[in-house]
């Protein structure tokens, strides 16, 4: 007798293309984008081929490691990475994941990455802190159109090269964020980094960081205090004249997750940066980074999501229980379906940000303004729904889930970290408030997107109404129960905002199904409790990956 036939396990995913997923092509369609879908479908792919998930695989399981110092004692601080990273990078810059948008004439160039960046994002998360930070320095860059002409034509093309050389001497360069110190987190007023100007201009810059993002990118965008306040500053890890800048790697931190990322710990001594806007100006300078990071890390926490429901739905279409398929299955059919909502509504609210940031960069000020809620909101929210989802996700393939093999642990670690990056929950729930109070025309522009839906189910109708009548309370409150409340209010918001969007543009099951459980709050406190009447095949079809059946590479 045989006892180890191997039956009823689900074949591996890959081979499918990552891209095709309907709201991909109804939001390019819907923005009259559709001439990129051939190279959005080229991306997909990639990314759902054997030989881009062993490249992902292998930069997990073989993160950088730091070497502060050559075989002779001589300081170096390098980073070496596993030559996965380096090509992972090389395919995600090639892509113009980076910052290509901002060199382009395509009036969708936002969108177009945005959705790109998406259908890549399942491959590996790590590598793509420097690709998101490169994109984001360059509205930063801009605030200086000195230092924007001489940076920005490495940081927006479509090229990568790792070499440790001065960014004058480079194709393609890449950027990074330095701005967290141990006693400020994201008090970064209290930061006591000090920044000394010279004779020359130039910054000598003094100080720890705790937490810098991409520390081996040819940039640093650097917080730090002049004597006019604390201001922001460009730092290139290599001086113009070939020798390398005061910046000390003192350690890579030993993260959760991101694990093919080299997140570290930076001393600069005397390390020579250039003023970006005046003295004083840093955290206004900055933020125009922040804001892109901060649209990535919804875009990826909707990638995440996605990534969760379609190795979810091929498990269940392959496995079968109790003399049928998983999928079949009334209850795994509800959580399927319920999971797939969740991430068709990140997703739907993802892309539309990033349509929203073309029209804003193309100068509309309505987009600018609407822009500064909506994407707060979603950050907040998206990012926080992250995590959960992945763990839903993971549980749908049961005991094989938890077994790293099955790249479930990576999603569930990984989700996690879209919350914390760029602010964690209460600073993103707290700035939409500030923002509201600071601009009130900013929440009516928000509050009048909404109305573009009324009418259209009476649950959105009543759940807009309760929450216009929220912000009529904050209005008379104090402001320590002003922010009691801050969570609650924003995520309601976010709830609207996805609410709005599916009603108008998603698919009719979609948008019911939402509508029925968000906004009707006819739902339990887990994944898998939508109500009674809802149509969940087209749900779960948009959500099953096709064409799976490439054999897997095996990973050294």
């Amino acid at each position: 007798m045989t006892t180890h036939e191997v039956t009823n396990q689900v074949p591996p995913l890959t081979g499918h293309d990552t891209a095709d997923y309907a709201v991909f092509e109804e939001t390019l369609r819907r923005e009259g984008a559709t001439s990129a879908l051939d190279e959005l479908h080229d991306v997909g792919r990639q990314a759902g081929s054997a030989h881009a998930i062993a490249l992902g695989d292998r930069a997990e399981a073989h993160p950088p490691v730091l070497h502060t110092h050559d075989r002779y004692g001589h300081r170096i601080d390098q980073v070496a990475y596993d030559p996965s990273y380096h090509e992972l990078m090389e395919i995600s810059t090639g892509f113009g994941l980076h910052g290509t948008p901002w060199a382009s004439d395509d009036p969708h160039a936002h969108l177009v990455r945005a959705a790109k960046l998406s259908a890549w994002g399942p491959v590996d998360a790590g590598h793509q802190c420097p690709i998101s930070m490169t994109y984001a320095a360059v509205p930063a860059l801009r605030v200086d159109p000195a230092l924007a002409e001489q940076f920005e034509p490495g940081l927006t093309a479509a090229g990568y090269d790792s070499s440790f050389r001065a960014p004058s001497e480079k194709q393609f360069i890449t950027a990074g964020m330095s701005m967290t110190e141990k006693q400020g987190g994201s008090d970064v007023r209290a930061n006591t980094t000090r920044a000394q100007e010279q004779a020359d201009g130039t910054y000598l810059i003094t100080g720890h960081k705790w937490f810098t993002s991409a520390p081996m990118s040819d940039l640093l965008l650097v917080l730090a205090q002049a004597p006019g306040g604390l201001t922001c500053l460009v730092v290139p890890r290599v001086l113009p004249d070939g020798t390398a800048n005061g910046i000390r790697l003192q350690r890579l931190k030993d993260k959760l997750g991101n694990h093919s990322n080299a997140s570290g710990e930076v001393e600069y001594v005397d390390a020579v940066g250039w003023r970006l806007g005046d003295e004083g100006r840093g955290v206004p300078t900055i933020i125009a980074m922040v804001n892109m990071t901060r649209l990535d890390c919804t875009i990826g926490s909707a990638s995440s999501m996605r990534a969760g429901v379609l190795q979810a739905t091929h498990h269940a279409v392959h496995r079968r229980v109790f003399g049928r398929p998983l999928v079949d299955q009334p209850l795994m059919r509800n959580v399927l379906a319920d999971l797939a909502v969740e991430a068709e509504g990140a997703t739907t609210a993802a892309l539309w940000l990033a349509a929203l940031t073309d029209r804003a960069e193309a100068g509309d000020e309505h987009a600018t303004m609407l822009r500064r809620v909506s994407l707060a909101v979603s950050k907040y929210h998206v990012c926080k729904r992250s995590p959960i989802h992945a763990a839903e996700a993971l549980e749908c393939l049961g005991g094989n889930g938890y077994v790293e093999d099955s790249r479930m642990p990576r999603l569930y670690r990984e989700a996690p970290l879209m919350s914390v990056w760029e602010g964690s929950g209460n600073v993103a729930a707290l700035d939409t408030l500030r923002a509201a109070a600071k601009q009130p025309e900013s929440l009516a522009v928000f509050f009048e997107e909404l109305d573009e839906a009324r009418g259209s189910d009476r649950r959105y109708d009543a759940f807009v109404d309760e929450l216009g009548s929220a912000f009529t309370d904050l209005d008379t409150m104090e402001p320590e129960s002003f922010q009691y409340r801050a969570r609650r209010v924003v995520g309601d918001m976010a709830i609207a905002l996805q609410g709005s969007l599916l009603l108008r543009h998603g698919h009719p099951a979609v948008a019911e199904a939402f509508a029925a459980s968000r906004l009707g709050r006819d739902r339990g406190d887990v994944f898998g409790t939508l109500p009674t009447g809802i149509d969940l095949a087209p749900i779960i079809e948009r959500s099953t990956p096709k064409g799976t059946g490439e054999k897997q590479e095996v990973v050294a």
